[in-house]
């Protein structure tokens, strides 16, 4: 069991670990954007550390930052709740190289689960039931219209990587399938490019 963590989030998530870890005997660290300075979750926390501007390009996303919070407050382990860095093999390699425990799934297996097609592929090939759908590399929109029609209206068009849930459309019949790719290629290349920045 951990003496001390320190939480990379904000907001209920952060809320929510924090007063599991108290109830445990574990002691709090809270990282803060200069925005949320006053937040619940900064006074939920025994702790408080200031990691940069508004953005969370600035704050939130600074995996340099959130580390040197935890080493200066002698965390031995980082929760990342969900979002942010949560789901970045980058972050938990980088927790494991300064010798703080993630408190999450290992490296491989966030990258492993980067792409939804291969995840699909990885549950299939361990006997997970799968809502039917196609999950091939093949990503022409007549080949995918094609598959969708098999499969039977309606279906869900899921980008494959990327997107935050933005890239989803629900399709009812063949004649609007074009249009919601379209749609949810573009919304999840927005998505993907926001996250890069």
């Amino acid at each position: 069991m951990f003496n001390k963590i320190l939480i990379a989030n904000r907001g209920e998530i952060a809320c929510r670990v924090a007063a599991t870890a108290r109830r445990l005997g574990v002691r709090t660290v809270a990282v803060y954007s200069d925005a949320d300075a006053g937040a619940r979750h900064v006074l939920a926390c025994d702790e408080a550390v200031a990691i940069g501007g508004a953005a969370p390009k600035e704050s939130y996303l600074r995996a340099d930052r959130i580390l040197a919070a935890a080493k200066a407050a002698g965390a031995q382990a980082v929760h990342p709740g969900y979002g942010f860095l949560s789901e970045n093999e980058g972050f938990a390699e980088a927790c494991a190289e300064a010798g703080i425990a993630f408190i999450g799934p290992p490296a491989a297996a966030i990258a492993a689960m980067g792409s939804k097609s291969a995840a699909k592929a990885l549950m299939g090939a361990a006997g997970v039931p799968l809502v039917p759908g196609y999950h091939g590399e093949r990503q022409e929109a007549a080949f995918l219209r094609e598959q969708a029609d098999a499969i039977g209206y309606p279906v869900l068009i899921k980008a494959s990587a990327g997107g935050g849930g933005k890239g989803m459309r629900r399709v009812e019949k063949s004649a609007d399938f074009d249009a919601a790719l379209a749609s949810c290629q573009r919304e999840a290349h927005r998505a993907s490019a926001t996250r890069r920045c």
